[in-house]
């Protein structure tokens, strides 16, 4: 009886096998952070204006449109351990025609500081304050050297102030900087 019967066939046998062209999650992860690499290297800053606002100064509005997660802007300025920033902070508090762009965080159980306090033509310095703000930060590795990111945490139009949290909640900066408790 098995005879003249012909072997099963899988529908394959008929048919090429069409494989996905689809990256996986990892492969567009990788691709992302060569992307954020490039724009922290190369120092590019799309999308954004300075521009004036009222009650507060010098501020940073979206030229286009940012996605949710997307990156926005580097807090560019000097990579430095806590005690030399703790010996800049006081001689910026001793000339109080200087601001004070210094935040401080921690990495690998080391507490740094980007400071960011001398003028250069980077914008993410001038990012305002709000407890509400569309952007956050992110830390961001790059051969082992930490780099202080801003990304949209939730979708930004052309045409919006760019805001983060400082997360400076202490007795005197709110004493010294009201803005704070907004």
């Amino acid at each position: 009886r098995t005879q003249g019967r012909t072997p099963n066939r899988k529908v394959t046998d008929y048919y090429p096998v069409r494989r996905s062209s689809r990256k996986s999650k990892s492969e567009l992860e990788t691709e992302e952070r060569r992307k954020i690499d490039e724009l922290i290297t190369s120092g590019k800053e799309e999308g954004m204006k300075i521009d004036y606002i009222d009650g507060k100064g010098r501020g940073v509005i979206a030229t286009k449109h940012f996605n949710r997660g997307e990156f926005v802007v580097e807090y560019h300025g000097d990579l430095i351990e806590i005690t030399d920033a703790k010996k800049r902070e006081a001689v910026y508090a001793q000339d109080p025609s200087t601001g004070c762009y210094m935040y401080y965080f921690q990495y690998l159980s080391k507490t740094y500081c980007v400071d960011a306090t001398k003028e250069t033509n980077r914008l993410g310095r001038l990012i305002n304050h709000s407890k509400c703000g569309n952007c956050q930060t992110k830390l961001h590795d790059i051969d082992g050297v930490p780099h202080l990111i801003l990304i949209a945490s939730r979708d930004i139009k052309a045409g919006e102030e760019l805001l983060y949290d400082y997360g400076d909640r202490s007795k005197a900066s709110l004493e010294a900087h009201p803005w704070l408790k907004h």
